[in-house]
């Protein structure tokens, strides 16, 4: 069966055109103009993107399905008009050996309704100095590394991990915090802190790390991608990197580009999350990192809890806040309906080819003859409300409920299969 999507306005190849796109065995097969099809989908004043693709999303599966687990997570992917994601590697037990890799990349695909490709862990049980076996994992099925969650705190572990991973052809995508700057803090440090009376998070252990890595990364030439920049520093620090040749990227977490510890109300567990949210001045350079490339992708880090691992204070509540279901519409909202601080084809691109790019998953993230029928469709044009009720994570851990926004998911297709349609259960 020939499927047509209608009078849409498609992003191919980094520009807006006003055509049809044909659907056939799983695959696209044409775009173009007049184009017939066994079923018709009507796309008329609606956003046709390739599938979005987020690198770092946590499906809390096994061992905490409580907060996610891989069916409910990759239905708030959908949701979000992600079609492809990488999910990381802290769940229990840790898929530090082949095996244990094997059968998390088994139930990925036997459970989830989207592409899931699977992080291997940097260092055994995330939290260790010991390195798993990554040529086992890569065989495995593992797509790149990480201990995201954890930093990893000593030198010499880093540059061994490094120096395998560059063996084995893996990215290494970190998470840059040196636990004894963190020292058990909650907010960024700042007058937000003290308003709050909060332990402060000093940007210095996020920005030590990231400046002994990028030393490492030069010495052994791995891909080296840093997780949810934060600060103005560590944007200059890998803008500095870029020009000496390193082989780094970096991705932005939504919620840093559009909030800051400004916007914290109160002492509330759904603005607490790590790294924490920054100064204006912090938020402002990733916005200047992601215009002039610095920063070469956006990724959610979707991280679903409990409802009551969030209550009361932030002293208490866990760190995380859920993303998949929200990030295509607040920044569509925010920064190019709004405020018109970036283009719709630069939002798509660092939600879409670029992620796709930088991590080398081979067709996905773009709209082409041939390549998998990844589709998400948007609607631009009408204003709607994010509601808890209509989150499809068992997360609703989001300081962005109840916000008017543009830009909700009309249908997400996988493999040529509507895996989301708008007003279906």
């Amino acid at each position: 069966m020939q499927t047509v999507i209608k009078n849409g306005t498609v992003y191919q190849n980094g520009r807006l055109i006003h055509a049809d796109v044909l659907i056939e065995d799983q695959k696209i097969k044409a775009i173009g103009t007049d184009l017939t099809g066994d079923k018709v989908i009507d796309a008329t004043g609606k956003l046709v993107s390739p599938g979005l693709v987020d690198v770092h999303v946590h499906y809390r599966d096994p061992g905490q399905t409580y907060k996610e687990d891989i069916e409910t997570g990759s239905k708030a992917a959908a949701h979000g008009g992600f079609t492809t994601v990488g999910a990381m590697p802290n769940v229990t037990p840790v898929p530090d050996t082949p095996d244990l890799m094997k059968k998390m990349v088994q139930e990925n695909k036997q459970k989830g309704i989207v592409h899931i490709f699977q992080y291997g862990p940097i260092t055994k049980n995330e939290t260790t100095d010991e390195l798993p076996d990554y040529a086992a994992l890569k065989k495995a099925g593992a797509f790149a590394l990480s201990n995201d969650g954890h930093g990893v705190q000593t030198a010499q572990t880093m540059y061994l991990a490094m120096q395998e991973a560059k063996k084995n052809d893996l990215i290494v995508a970190a998470h840059a915090q040196d636990d004894s700057l963190f020292n058990h803090g909650i907010v960024n440090e700042g007058e937000k802190a003290k308003e709050l009376n909060l332990p402060p998070v000093t940007e210095l252990a996020e920005t030590t790390q990231i400046a002994r890595d990028l030393l490492l990364a030069e010495k052994t030439g791995v891909h080296y991608h840093i997780c949810h920049v934060s600060t103005k520093t560590s944007v200059e620090l890998v803008r500095m990197a870029k020009a000496c040749g390193i082989n780094v990227t970096c991705e932005a977490a939504p919620h840093h580009l559009l909030l800051t510890e400004d916007d914290i109300p109160k002492d509330n567990g759904y603005y607490k999350m790590n790294p924490p949210l920054r100064s204006k001045e912090d938020q402002a350079a990733l916005l200047v990192g992601l215009l002039d490339g610095t920063i070469d992708l956006i990724a959610t880090d979707h991280a679903p809890h409990a409802k009551q691992e969030k209550q009361g204070g932030m002293q208490n509540a866990a760190f995380g806040i859920t993303g998949s279901e929200t990030a295509f519409s607040t920044l569509y909202t925010k920064f190019v309906k709004e405020d018109k601080v970036f283009t719709l084809e630069q939002l798509l691109s660092w939600l879409s080819d670029q992620p796709a790019k930088v991590f080398g998953l081979k067709k996905a993230g773009v709209l082409e003859p041939g390549c998998p029928a990844d589709v998400a469709i948007f609607d631009l044009e009408h204003e709607t409300e994010l509601k808890e009720k209509n989150y499809q994570s068992k997360g609703i851990n989001t300081p962005f409920t109840g916000q008017k926004i543009y830009g909700a998911t009309v249908m997400t297709m996988v493999d040529g299969e509507v895996v989301y349609q708008r007003g279906e259960k």
